[in-house]
């Protein structure tokens, strides 16, 4: 356990980490595929999915890079269609205002729309995120991180990133800042701790209790 706030700035990636937004992806996901013209996904594999990488997914699924910011921007635009079926983990929003009252700055980096973020976190918790990193690509996050980095005023070793999949931890790695993967999102735990972050968190909770004590 850390002693004290080691970082002073956490910058969140949204769907698969504050968000519990698989479910309503994976009920679309037939139709972006009979869209865009690419692989379906029967149910049998999704496990085995889960066990890949975001590229050995998208590679499986036979998606040219060039189509990714169009089937991203037509996701981000059903999303905005549909933010009341979605919700934050539990105890996400308990998380944000511990950290926030803790003194530590917080940030949202992510593919998905500044609008879509605010409409499922509400006027208090979005309150929270000092700035918005939105409508990178599939695989823009490293650009994005790098522009954060730039604008924060924080040195690199302050900033933690957190993410639930394999591309947030490359893109962290890329910028060289440090990484944290939570456990719940979609991607299989195993995987992401095979990548090696430098935290790995099983709640919300877990992420109070590492990075700030108590609990």
């Amino acid at each position: 356990m850390i002693a004290g706030p080691r970082f002073g700035l956490i910058v969140f990636d949204f769907d698969g980490t504050l968000s519990d937004s698989g479910h309503w992806f994976l009920s679309i996901v037939d139709d972006l595929a009979e869209r865009f013209r690419f692989r379906r996904v029967d149910a049998d594999e999704i496990e085995t999915l889960r066990n890949r990488t975001t590229r050995e997914v998208i590679d499986h699924l036979g998606i040219p890079s060039w189509k990714l910011p169009i089937i991203a921007r037509h996701v981000r635009a059903r999303f905005a269609r549909n933010t009341d079926q979605i919700h934050l983990f539990d105890g996400v929003r308990d998380m944000l205002r511990t950290l926030s009252e803790a003194g530590i700055r917080l940030m949202i980096c992510t593919s998905n729309a500044e609008d879509n973020v605010r409409a499922i976190l509400g006027e208090t918790d979005a309150a929270r995120i000092e700035r918005f990193y939105c409508g990178s690509g599939l695989f823009g996050k490293t650009r994005k991180f790098r522009r954060l980095v730039k604008n924060a005023g924080a040195p690199r070793e302050t900033i933690l990133t957190i993410g639930d999949e394999t591309r947030d931890i490359d893109a962290a790695r890329a910028v060289g800042i440090p990484c944290g993967a939570v456990l719940w999102g979609y991607a299989n735990r195993d995987v992401l701790v095979a990548t090696g972050p430098d935290f790995t968190f099983d709640s919300p909770g877990d992420i109070i209790r590492k990075l700030i004590g108590g609990g």
